[in-house]
């Protein structure tokens, strides 16, 4: 063969090898820009309702330009309620109602009707993959044209057997996507998890679900909630997408950059209907900050869940409605995110490209009240009221604010930060420790508790160097995400702590996320004595932090020792591989 041949063939194979390579990261890249056109982020949620119910709310969140609904009657007992007997009249009802409102409904793939698990209800139906098959293919069949998204599972490892394991899940998924797709090729299926559960989603893709999926839909009620009561933890909020993405870079790189969806997402109203309004513009903003596909507020109207909906049972809309209306309105179907600034070098802002101008979503961090200077007259609006004012300054809190009209020089520094994460109080991805250190006001360096520190001023003890141990959030604790997220490296973990002045019988056990999820670190350890301050210490291989309940590890107590101790410091420190 001559040279010039040669080189041809080698060109050619070369060619070939990068085109088989990157085939699946390039498809995964189009369905995201095919989202992106096609499906606002701004959905919402329901509990399975018949047509009926949703009128009674469904044109309400359409008014304010929601434009897609989880889910809608596609369970495996409501198509086929006995074997080989198929009822479409419920499911065709509402999708034929959701074209009269131009909205998009998104289906699940659940369920195991009573003649199939007669004896054992609410589990994978494992035990007949060929009638789940048979039900997949059918629905999806049957829906083709009308629902592009179906979810498999609700919140998996929930709503499952006991006993039940990723592996099951796996063949469910595996399963699903093999009849669905032969049913609707054109159709997306999305592997699920509870929570922001990454140690199962990375179990059932090692047990047989890889490249078996188009898109990943998590539930992160836990993570929102540390945000709403002010602890600071937007970053760990900001981390979801990208720790999913590296823990998809490691286990199925093909699918890295799928769409994530938060089909459930919410609070209640037991902290009252503004802080629920609060919550849901700070969900919406981070969720879209990060990349979120799509988040499907839950829910629409109050159901079985409580005080959850946008509107109450009797239909009247909560101040949460009006701040999703007004997000849409200044943000656009089809938001636009610029990057992220820090304004006062401590509250983090957001920036978007609206329809109309450029829009700044900010709050004070962990709520502390702050005058921050815009540097020119701007429009500041009230997402739950409407109201704007007119102000070259603003004291923002833990209400979050839409800053109508950027001034250039926000602008270009979110332009700037927008492929950076989110900074912590220090710069964490250099040190090889991190620590929190308790008294009237805590000092953080990379690790950080859940109690905030509104509270510390409150619990201080022997001289101000220490904090109950039994303080709500005092004894859970979370790393700066930029230290340590998803890889697994030997670390250390060290309290020092020490009896209360009466002396009391005191102890507690270390308990942290570990490979396999939440594991407790060695045996219960005893305080001696408050004559002295104690250190212990915990050696862990098999860490893996992912904020699955929003936290990494606690000092977890029983009985009446929660409140018998103080903790003065706490230190993880990176061991080395």
């Amino acid at each position: 063969m001559g040279f010039a041949k040669m080189k041809s063939l080698l060109l050619f194979l070369l060619v070939s090898l990068t085109t088989l390579v990157s085939a699946p990261v390039r498809a995964a890249d189009a369905l995201a820009v095919e989202l992106q056109r096609t499906l606002s982020p701004f959905g919402i949620g329901a509990c399975n309702q018949t047509s009926q119910e949703l009128a009674k709310w469904i044109p309400q969140m359409s008014a304010i330009g929601i434009q897609t609904m989880r889910a809608c009657r596609t369970g495996f007992g409501d198509v086929e309620p006995e074997e080989g007997q198929w009822s479409w009249t419920r499911l065709d009802e509402q999708l034929a109602y959701a074209e009269t409102q131009h909205m998009e409904f998104f289906g699940l793939l659940l369920g195991s009707p009573r003649w199939n698990t007669k004896d054992a209800p609410g589990r994978l139906p494992v035990n007949n993959l060929p009638a789940w098959s048979k039900y997949v293919s059918e629905v999806v069949g049957h829906s083709k044209g009308r629902i592009r998204f179906w979810e498999v599972w609700n919140e998996p490892p929930n709503f499952t057997g006991r006993d039940q394991t990723p592996e099951d899940y796996a063949k469910i998924v595996v399963s699903a996507y093999d009849a669905a797709k032969a049913a609707d090729p054109s159709c997306f299926v999305g592997l699920a998890a509870k929570s922001v559960h990454v140690n199962y989603l990375e179990q059932v893709l090692k047990a047989g679900a890889k490249d078996h999926f188009d898109y990943i839909t998590l539930h992160p009620y836990e993570v929102l909630g540390t945000v709403i009561n002010n602890a600071g933890t937007e970053p760990v909020f900001m981390n979801i997408v990208p720790l999913i993405r590296k823990m998809l870079a490691a286990q199925n790189p093909a699918k890295a950059d799928v769409p994530i969806f938060f089909t459930e997402i919410g609070t209640d109203t037991k902290k009252g209907v503004d802080v629920q309004g609060h919550a849901l513009v700070k969900a919406y903003t981070m969720g879209l900050a990060q990349g979120v596909a799509c988040i499907n507020w839950f829910e629409g109207m109050d159901g079985d869940s409580g005080p959850m909906g946008l509107l109450e049972r009797s239909g009247h809309t909560r101040p949460a409605y009006k701040a999703l209306g007004s997000l849409i309105e200044n943000l656009g179907s089809h938001p636009r995110y610029l990057g992220w600034v820090l304004l006062n070098t401590r509250h983090y802002g957001f920036v978007f490209e609206g329809p109309k101008t450029t829009v700044l979503v900010t709050w004070a961090s962990r709520g502390v009240p702050d005058l921050v200077e815009f540097g020119a007259t701007t429009q500041i609006a009230n997402p739950l009221t409407g109201h704007i004012a007119k102000a070259t300054s603003y004291e923002i809190s833990s209400a979050p604010v839409l800053v109508l009209g950027v001034a250039e020089d926000l602008v270009k520094q979110a332009r700037a930060n927008k492929a950076q994460p989110l900074p912590w109080g220090e710069d964490a991805p250099s040190a090889t420790s991190v620590s929190v250190t308790m008294g009237e006001k805590n000092t953080e360096k990379g690790l950080h508790t859940l109690a905030g520190e509104s509270v510390a001023a409150d619990v201080i003890a022997y001289g101000g160097s220490a904090r109950a141990g039994g303080v709500p959030g005092g004894n859970l604790f979370v790393v700066n995400p930029n230290f340590l997220s998803y890889t697994s490296e030997p670390i250390e973990i060290t309290a020092v702590v020490r009896r209360n002045s009466a002396n009391d019988n005191a102890g507690f056990k270390l308990v942290y996320e570990s490979v396999n999820g939440f594991k407790t670190a060695g045996t219960w350890y005893t305080v001696p004595d408050n004559k002295d301050w104690h250190t212990v210490s915990w050696k862990i291989s098999d860490a893996q932090f992912v904020n699955y309940w929003g936290y990494n590890f606690a000092l977890e107590s029983d009985g009446n020792k929660f409140n018998k101790y103080y903790l003065q410091s706490v230190t993880v420190k990176k061991l080395g591989k």
